[in-house]
């Protein structure tokens, strides 16, 4: 991503699958969220509702891909234009979601509900589903490196653990060689904060080793 991208807030998404049923006047709505990471795994995963629900007479879908939703799409799937995809697409940009798709399965319950009934049950559906979904929160990180001897990681890497979850930051892990290597990330305001923590728990011994700036995920 470029600098620009930088200043710019990242957008929440989810992590894995969350699947959720309504039923409205007999039809059914199966809601299926999931997180993706670009469009042909959009792709693939409707392609493999489509098949695991091939009796089904709708599967909606809307998406929001791009560290800052830039990627919008959204398919009726038969339904009538604009009481599917769409309010299912605009469920998703509410939530300030990206990197996520949402697919409706309909099983058509014998009686018609309106061009505004359709709309309410598809927002319905995924709103109630997106609620279900556990939620990640996406930041800016400075990456780090700190080289801590094997003997004493357990004391340092737990002082820093407790230091960093207090403080937004993420401790990515452990490279084991000669020394050990403890991975952590926080954010670039907090980098001097960071080092002088690293200098109380090691007495001054050890020094951050900067590394690239990078997305870092955060439960919700």
């Amino acid at each position: 991503m470029s600098s620009a991208d930088q200043s710019r807030p990242l957008r929440q998404s989810i992590s894995g699958e969350t699947i959720h049923e309504i039923e409205i006047k007999r039809s059914r709505f199966i809601a299926h969220i999931r997180r993706v990471d670009s469009l042909p795994d959009a792709e693939r995963y409707l392609g493999g509702l489509r098949k695991q629900y091939w009796d089904a007479r709708h599967h909606c879908s809307a998406l929001v891909i791009g560290p800052h939703g830039d990627q919008q799409r959204s398919n009726d799937d038969g339904e009538p234009a604009g009481t599917a995809g769409l309010p299912m697409l605009e469920v998703l940009r509410q939530r300030g979601l990206t990197d996520v798709i949402a697919v409706v399965v309909r099983y058509f319950g014998g009686t018609l509900l309106g061009a505004g009934g359709l709309v309410r049950a598809y927002n319905a559906a995924v709103g109630e589903c997106l609620d279900l979904a556990p939620r990640v929160t996406r930041s800016w990180q400075q990456t780090t490196d700190l080289a801590v001897p094997i003997t004493e990681l357990g004391r340092v890497e737990n002082q820093l653990r407790l230091w960093l979850d207090r403080n937004g930051g993420t401790f990515l892990g452990v490279e084991y060689g000669q020394t050990a290597i403890a991975r952590m990330a926080i954010s670039p305001d907090s980098l001097r904060a960071l080092e002088a923590q690293v200098a109380t728990v090691t007495s001054g011994a050890g020094t951050l080793a900067l590394g690239a700036l990078a997305v870092v995920e955060t439960a919700a």
